[in-house]
């Protein structure tokens, strides 16, 4: 779990500064120092400045292991009290908070089905709780030409998730797809499986996930079909900058981002495939270049079975 550093920097001070009243040999300059460190709750800082003192106060090495035996000691009560706060603050909330979001706006080129330019759009929620997670997305791509719409792609999801422990957990998928260019009218999606996070870190966060799949086809000639499928997921994200991140998520939820949608049954297997590259404009702005790959190995009379879509956006994250 993550700690709010104001709320540990607050607690840490004002549990460690009684600790260090009591008498010692140091310096009053360089307890002085330490003790200033120590004020601007940055735990970093306060290492860097115990190790000069220790540097430049070798008689004194005993009495600074002291100072930061007990000011580590403090730090971890501080965290484990942030810690309980915090997941009281996220059991207590209520239904429409603790979600976090991501808005998606820019253009973009096809080939394919529909060869044109025009506007892309996308919004992602996501709701972390102590074990659940909802992650709600939507993308729309759009062009109109001399009064004729060419391109009119919609994309919804809703995907529920809960940890059974640090790395595996069960996940849950509902979808719907509308792309008259390509066949359909309407493409509907349920799902459900487990998954495994594989790494979980600030640089590298990959996970797999699969499971069965039931697909209903409504295609643009009035006529449809059913299917049971399955499906298969990974998700990719480096982070290889504190500015730069390069996703291609292998994801059953198609949403902003990098992922690609798997779904296999007997008659028709889509593949949807999306790699992005972000640059952090500020801490919410950020511009975003992105590779879409679309396939049907089975598409409908008169449509092509692989579309592309390069789309260049300004993502706004809230």
């Amino acid at each position: 779990m993550r700690f709010k550093n104001t709320r540990i920097a607050a607690l840490g001070l004002a549990i460690a500064a009684p600790a260090f009243t009591a008498q010692a040999q140091l310096p009053e300059p360089v307890r002085a120092m330490i003790d200033a460190a120590i004020a601007t709750g940055d735990e970093e800082k306060v290492r860097t400045v115990i190790d000069i003192a220790r540097m430049t106060n070798p008689d004194d090495a005993g009495e600074l292991d002291t100072i930061l035996a007990a000011y580590e000691t403090d730090l971890a009560a501080a965290q484990a009290e942030a810690a309980a706060l915090e997941e009281a603050e996220i059991r207590n909330a209520g239904l429409f908070e603790n979600w976090s979001g991501r808005g998606e706006l820019g253009a973009f080129n096809s080939t394919g089905n529909a060869s044109n330019t025009g506007i892309t759009a996308s919004l992602r929620l996501t709701r972390e709780g102590i074990n659940w997670r909802h992650k709600l997305s939507g993308r729309a791509d759009y062009q109109r030409n001399n009064g004729v719409t060419t391109r009119e792609q919609l994309l919804a999801t809703y995907e529920p998730n809960i940890k059974l422990n640090d790395r595996l957990f069960v996940f849950a998928l509902a979808q719907y797809e509308r792309d008259r260019f390509q066949g359909f009218a309407g493409r509907y999606a349920v799902s459900g499986g487990l998954g495994y996070q594989i790494f979980d870190n600030d640089t590298l966060k990959l996970s797999a996930k699969a499971g069965p799949a039931y697909r209903v086809t409504e295609f643009v000639d009035g006529s449809s079909e059913s299917s049971i499928a399955g499906l298969i997921g990974m998700d990719f994200d480096w982070n290889i900058t504190d500015r730069l991140t390069l996703t291609h998520d292998t994801n059953a939820v198609a949403e902003a981002g990098g992922n690609a949608t798997v779904i296999i049954d007997s008659s028709n297997t889509s593949i949807n495939l999306i790699t992005g590259l972000d640059a952090k404009i500020s801490d919410n702005l950020s511009a975003r270049l992105s590779y879409a790959y679309e396939y049907d190995s089975n598409p409908p009379a008169g449509a092509v079975k692989t579309d592309t879509l390069s789309r260049i956006t300004v993502i706004y994250d809230f």
